[in-house]
C-alpha cells in the first residue's frame, strides 16, 4: 500500500521546511501518518490481514520514535507537529 506520487508531494509541500526538505523529522512523520491512516481504513474490511497488521505496528513504532527525537530536540516544531497532524499524544 504505497503512496500516490501526487499524494507524496502534497505531504511534502506541505510539511517541508524548506523549499527541498524532504526527509527532516516533521515530513517523516506525515508520511508515516498517512500510511497509517490508509492501513487503519484497510483493517476496517480485511480484519484478519494478520501481516499488515505487523507493518502496521512498525510503523506506528517507528513515528513514535521520531516524535520522540523531536520532542527531545525541539520541542516547539514537536508542538505544532502534533497540532498539525492531530496527533493525540
Amino acid at each position: 500500500m504505497a503512496l500516490a506520487v501526487e499524494a507524496k508531494r502534497q505531504i511534502f509541500i506541505s510539511n517541508q521546511r524548506h523549499k527541498s526538505d524532504t526527509g527532516s523529522p516533521e515530513v517523516q512523520i506525515a508520511l508515516l501518518s498517512q500510511r497509517i491512516t490508509m492501513l487503519t481504513e484497510h483493517f476496517k474490511t480485511h480484519r484478519k490481514d494478520h501481516g499488515s497488521r505487523k507493518g502496521l505496528l512498525t510503523l506506528v513504532a517507528k513515528r513514535r520514535r521520531l516524535l520522540t527525537y523531536l520532542r527531545n530536540t525541539d520541542p516547539e516544531r514537536y508542538k505544532t507537529v502534533l497540532q498539525r497532524l492531530g496527533i493525540r499524544r
